[in-house]
């Protein structure tokens, strides 16, 4: 809604105000603080932590998909917002795994179980965990809530679905918000498929985004 537009334009305004003024070498730690406070902004659109137009959007279109019987994949780059969509699913009372980088192996490969026999028709997982290795052909549906830095990544996480032993096809949605960082980030992916996770795990410094680089994302974000 406007409210929201307005709120996101203040505080994109408020946060080139203060990488402008900061100290030349504090400058890229200010840009990357200020993203990750747009991006977190994306989620909150309702203005607190506690409800997002993305998970009412999210809960509507899982009501029906899994009434028509389909399993889901649900990927979020922030643990906390994966935790808003869990109270939420608990609330509906659908079964659902979680996987978020603090479970053992046997926790983890008992959460692959129960989603794989269909005793869970919703599986939570957090970029921090990342899926590599897992088997999850059970789910036909994967949902993005945020969109990635690094697009391969993103693909890598989808194809926990496209394994080998799946029968279905598998529909892919990845919820971006219009006119805001998100928007940005998925045209660098156009721009830069080999763009490195840097901003994110910050050990490919090869590939690392210049402060310049990063700033345009934030003067473009302005309309």
């Amino acid at each position: 809604g406007e409210q929201q537009r307005d709120r996101y334009q203040n505080t994109l305004l408020e946060i080139r105000k203060k990488i402008e003024t900061s100290p030349r070498n504090k400058r890229y730690g200010e840009i990357l603080k200020g993203l990750l406070q747009l991006r977190q902004l994306c989620l909150w659109q309702k203005g607190n932590q506690m409800h997002s137009t993305k998970v009412d959007f999210l809960i509507e279109n899982l009501s029906q998909i899994l009434e028509e019987g389909h399993q889901v994949l649900i990927f979020s780059q922030f643990t906390t917002y994966l935790n808003i969509i869990e109270k939420t699913i608990q609330e509906n009372h659908w079964s659902y795994s979680r996987i978020d980088g603090t479970q053992t192996h046997r926790t983890r490969q008992s959460q692959v179980d129960n989603f794989q026999s269909g005793k869970t028709k919703v599986f939570l997982i957090s970029l921090k965990a990342g899926g590599v290795g897992l088997n999850l052909t059970a789910a036909d549906y994967v949902i993005h809530m945020d969109p990635w830095w690094n697009p391969a990544v993103e693909d890598q996480a989808s194809d926990r679905a496209h394994r080998i032993g799946q029968k279905r096809p598998v529909t892919i949605y990845r919820l971006v918000t219009e006119g805001t960082i998100e928007e940005k980030i998925v045209k660098l992916h156009d721009q830069k498929r080999d763009l490195a996770d840097s901003l994110l795990s910050g050990t490919n410094k090869g590939n690392r985004m210049t402060a310049d680089d990063l700033m345009s994302l934030i003067k473009e974000g302005m309309k």
